[in-house]
């Protein structure tokens, strides 16, 4: 395929080079002069023409300050810097055609294509397409990944999509997963992925500040048992948004952290956002819930399934929230409601409320559906 890249720098020119070894035709342009074997182009419209899929590499910056190389916990929260991409955008549609596929590699926040990059895009066809690469990597990660994701306006397998699936698939040395979703998915992704593994590195690394205030702990004796424990911790289990977390041990846990966070002087707290985070998602849940009606019932106050305790449950939490903010509980299911909560994934309906077709079942889990009721799928929030 006949393929353009529009920035080669760090990202664009590792992708752009292997992508040539893998037998396309590349051409590249970049503001400043490159040391490749790439043909460079002068110009945007030069670097479009006659292109089938043009990728846009361009970064999306934050001012140095924010780059995480001097002390930034107190700067002033900030966007990143998108008039590099919108620039270039611009420019591309001015030269291209409905037969071209416009492709944004470039990390942005979740939103912000829908918002600020497809209004500028009239001419031509566009797939947002994040990559995740490493530093001193790119161009193994780049033929090597873990997923590949395609975001499309309304999340489904358009034919762009499909073209990038069938271009990638000359290219890859494994056989990665794709992800198709909106693109405001694709942009949730991206940045998730990475948040992921900062907040790991600050949790371990966490464990290595308490071994030096405490003592008597060798930091890798815990992080390899814990880096080992594949069941729950680095696993799939607790990856499907829902009910929080609750029980007698975790809620209490983090609670008893931050007293030890205090008490060694750690200079930090990570717990109390947690558990703040926690209170604050809670709230927001019953918010959601109060949107359709004012009398709930809950399908369990149970912290897990199939038990009976409620230790920690986030089911009682959410419960004291919607009493604080004006609604009512309804303790037996033979009582009237206007809204059931279904708090576990495994939880019936029971069929013995006394109840007509305007309640709502309310499904954090998004896996319930009805023919009667009508169904909130909280999370869901696909127009």
């Amino acid at each position: 395929m006949k393929i353009g890249f529009i920035g080669f720098g760090k990202l664009g020119q590792p992708c752009g080079e292997v992508i040539a070894e893998k037998g396309h035709d590349v051409v590249a342009y970049d503001i400043a002069n490159v040391d490749t074997h790439i043909p460079m182009k002068s110009t945007i419209a030069e670097t479009v023409d006659g292109r089938d899929i043009v990728f846009v590499a361009v970064p999306t910056p934050h001012d140095p300050s924010y780059d995480g190389s001097e002390p930034s916990h107190h700067l002033e929260p900030k966007d990143f810097g998108y008039d590099i991409v919108k620039h270039v955008v611009e420019e591309a549609n001015k030269h291209m055609t409905k037969d071209q596929l416009l492709v944004l590699i470039s990390t942005v926040l979740p939103g912000t294509v829908r918002r600020e990059f497809v209004p500028l895009i009239t001419n031509t066809r566009f797939a947002y397409n994040p990559y995740l690469i490493a530093m001193g990597t790119v161009a193994w990660d780049m033929v090597n990944p873990e997923m590949i994701m395609i975001g499309t306006e309304d999340g489904t397998e358009t034919g762009d999509a499909k073209e990038l699936k069938e271009f990638y698939q000359t290219i890859m040395e494994n056989d990665p997963r794709y992800v198709i979703g909106t693109w405001d998915e694709c942009e949730c992704i991206k940045v998730f992925y990475n948040t992921f593994i900062s907040a790991k590195i600050g949790l371990v690394n966490m464990i290595q500040d308490v071994a030096e205030k405490q003592g008597n702990i060798n930091v890798d004796v815990v992080a390899n048992a814990l880096r080992d424990s594949t069941q729950r911790i680095m696993g799939p289990s607790y990856m499907k948004p829902g009910m929080g977390d609750g029980g007698a041990c975790h809620p209490r846990d983090n609670i008893a952290l931050r007293y030890m966070a205090q008490e060694l002087d750690l200079g930090y707290d990570m717990f109390a956002e947690i558990m703040k985070a926690r209170d604050i998602q809670a709230k927001n849940m019953a918010e959601a819930i109060l949107d359709h009606g004012t009398i709930v019932y809950f399908t369990s106050d149970s912290y897990k399934p199939n038990v009976p305790y409620t230790n920690g449950s986030y089911s009682l939490l959410v419960q004291s929230y919607i009493k604080e903010l004006g609604g009512d509980i309804v303790i037996a299911p033979s009582d009237p409601c206007e809204v059931i909560v279904r708090v576990h994934e495994n939880d019936e309906i029971p069929e013995d409320f006394s109840i007509g077709k305007g309640v709502v079942i309310f499904d954090p889990w998004r896996s319930y559906e009805s023919s009667i009721y009508k169904v909130i799928h909280y999370g869901n929030t696909r127009t």
